[in-house]
């Protein structure tokens, strides 16, 4: 019996990564089924071995999850890193903040790095270093033509499973192939069983770093729908509201059309960024046809 991580799942059968043994082809016993439980990748599970030579075998256990992500279905991430650019795309704020909703309402930190720092100004850096601050657990800098960033982003990924997510065209690719130095997913001997099973749709799949962790790409990043919450929770979701939101004179402030609102006197005194609160209220507005307030 092993113990390993799924790394990968598709066409009914599951890449197991058993450290220092290589990665294992594997499908799901029946019980699975049977209690409606699907293993998902990242799942930390126990295996049998059934052919040492061809590296396969049958997961028997699913370890109990941590967490669990529905987009992409993955379990026991410990964090998310965004990647957006600076210039060239300008970053879309909006989905920038779509995105920190989701993993707030997930309860799972975000590393925020912000590439292609060549082409911008300390002042612009600086300003949106600012702006999220108190939004995300790291506000880090990068570049991917002088490497700028890497080692301690290589450091904040060490021994975690990171969700990796970003429009097209900030660098994502580039940054992601710096932190895994050329290590390449090994299956091991891949049986004729496992090559008849192969097709092209788009899957989950893991990418182990050099130096322990793994990091995950997050596909359909360009639209972004609002979690389901209600539109009254949604202040609760931005943490430099929070430390303002005594202050209001009604307990269910909307933080919008309210007198002596805490979050908009933090917002004229600078305290809270307007691009964040602006978005605030689109989120709010969208919340509330969705839901069909009057």
């Amino acid at each position: 019996m092993k113990q390993g991580r799924i790394v990968k799942g598709i066409a009914g059968f599951y890449y197991v990564d058993v450290e220092g043994d290589g990665i294992y082809a594997c499908k799901a016993k029946g019980l699975f089924r049977k209690e409606g439980l699907k293993p998902l990748v990242g799942d930390l599970v126990r295996m049998e071995v059934t052919d040492e030579a061809d590296h396969e075998g049958n997961v028997t256990e699913i370890l109990p999850r941590k967490s669990t992500l529905l987009r992409p279905a993955v379990a026991n991430v410990d964090q998310a890193l965004v990647i957006f650019s600076i210039h060239q795309p300008e970053p879309n704020l909006n989905l920038l903040d779509r995105f920190l909703l989701r993993m707030a309402v997930q309860e799972l930190p975000v590393i925020l790095a912000i590439n292609k720092t060549d082409l911008a100004a300390e002042a612009e850096l600086s300003e949106i270093r600012v702006a999220y601050a108190a939004a995300v657990s790291t506000v880090l800098f990068t570049c991917g033509k002088t490497g700028e960033g890497t080692e301690a982003l290589k450091q904040l990924l060490h021994q975690k499973m990171t969700t990796v997510a970003g429009p097209s065209g900030v660098g994502k690719s580039t940054i992601v192939n710096m932190l895994q130095s050329s290590v390449s997913m090994e299956t091991g001997a891949v049986s004729k069983k496992i090559e008849r099973g192969k097709h092209t749709t788009r899957h989950s799949e893991l990418i182990c770093l050099q130096d322990g962790g793994y990091i995950l790409d997050t596909p359909g990043f360009s639209s972004l729908l609002l979690p389901e919450i209600e539109k009254e929770a949604l202040s609760s979701f931005y943490p430099e509201f929070l430390p303002c939101m005594d202050r209001c004179r009604f307990a269910q402030c909307s933080h919008i059309a309210e007198p002596d609102c805490g979050v908009k006197e933090a917002l004229q005194d600078g305290r809270i960024p307007k691009t964040r609160y602006d978005n605030y209220k689109l989120f709010y507005e969208e919340l509330k046809e969705r839901k069909g307030y009057a």
